[in-house]
């Protein structure tokens, strides 16, 4: 009689945690085997995830579990969570990085801008006109409560990306805008769309007033400048905080339900964590996620020196919180990022390594004669 078939597996979790899972039978489907990990190793995996191997036909290379008669016996299982953005989790195979909550912006300035959708009337209004500027080259004349919702639109969609974007990327929404519905071209402007770029700078800063009234940290920090009531305060231009060039999620706002003083209490069982032999990283990493809008408060408000943020953030150290940070701030996958890059300027690397050798071989042949 057979013996029955077992299964020991290692299930690697983090970049530097590990676990054992073994298993009398082998599972239905890879399902019912990502059900029976997460109930084993709860509350570890307590998100969505996929699954990879090493395949024995591609040198121990790691594939995705897709059928579970491919399930090695004994072998090595590595859990990748789901990145909310789909462009990034392909390329995701080294660390296992958090997901953006929605709360959070998820793409920098794109290269075309996208025109969102109207309402109804404006939609209709504009479906119309764009067909009689097709075939007479009339242009549309819209009433205060069109264009008022057209430029309403337009300003929540670029804050969505920035909300402080530079003149050429309203000119670049404007432009869209056109592009979009010819029938909103201006008679007398030499691009047909200048003067909604403008319209649509002023719209900006009145959106970002109503946001500051409600609280919206990003741009409630730069409230309260000099004005008529204030006029001993800083010029309204004047250390403009907003984000850099990279970065995505520059000063977010708390987590619902959480403030300074819950946030803080995370810090300390933070730096708790980090003191012991063993960490838990999965807790580190969930701790570290909820407590960015902390890190990111200290650092646009404070603009601490880097030893006293690492004293407070030592978690920091980490190498696999290092890429989860930056993952946080640009949504960008460091590693691969770096490693994408240097595929890139390797071919050039290695032309100035040669000349560098030939140089020090005609330098040594020159010495050598002397």
């Amino acid at each position: 009689m057979a013996a029955p078939q077992k299964f020991v597996l290692r299930v690697c979790v983090a970049t530097d945690l590990a676990m054992k899972l073994i298993l009398t039978e082998r599972p239905q489907s890879v399902e019912e085997l990502k059900n029976v990990m997460q109930e084993k190793f709860k509350p570890r995996l307590d998100c969505d995830f996929t699954l990879q191997y090493e395949d024995p036909d591609f040198d121990g290379q790691l594939s995705v579990l897709m059928d579970i008669q491919e399930l090695p016996e004994k072998g090595t299982l590595k859990v990748v969570r789901s990145e909310s953005d789909v462009s990034s989790t392909g390329s995701s195979d080294t660390d296992i990085l958090p997901h953006v909550p929605l709360r959070q912006r998820q793409k920098n300035w794109p290269d075309c801008f996208h025109v969102p959708t109207f309402s109804y009337e404006v939609e209709h209004v504009c479906a119309q006109g764009n067909a009689a500027f097709e075939s007479s080259g009339k242009t549309l004349k819209l009433t205060r409560a069109q264009k008022h919702n057209i430029l309403e639109n337009m300003a929540e969609a670029m804050y969505n990306f920035k909300p402080y974007p530079h003149d050429k990327k309203v000119g670049m929404a404007a432009e869209a805008l056109i592009a979009a519905h010819p029938c909103l071209r201006e008679h007398g402007s030499k691009n047909g769309w200048y003067g909604w770029k403008v319209a649509l700078k002023f719209k900006m800063g009145n959106f970002r007033t109503k946001l500051a009234r409600s609280g919206c940290a990003e741009v409630s920090i730069n409230a309260g400048k000099r004005s008529r009531t204030n006029p001993d305060n800083d010029h309204p231009h004047y250390n403009i905080k907003r984000a850099r060039r990279a970065e995505v999620n520059y000063l977010p706002n708390f987590p619902m339900g959480e403030n300074e003083a819950t946030l803080e209490e995370m810090r300390v069982q933070i730096i708790q964590e980090t003191e012991k032999t063993e960490r838990d990283q999965i807790l580190i990493e969930k701790l570290m996620h909820t407590t960015f809008a902390l890190r990111r408060q200290h650092i646009v408000q404070g603009s601490p020196r880097v030893w006293e943020f690492l004293e407070k953030w030592p978690a920091l150290r980490m190498q696999s919180q290092v890429f989860a940070e930056f993952h946080r701030i640009t949504n960008v996958n460091l590693c691969n990022q770096f490693y994408c890059e240097l595929d890139r300027y390797t071919p050039k690397l290695h032309a100035l390594y040669r000349r560098s050798l030939q140089g020090l071989e005609r330098e040594q042949r020159h010495c050598e004669r002397c």
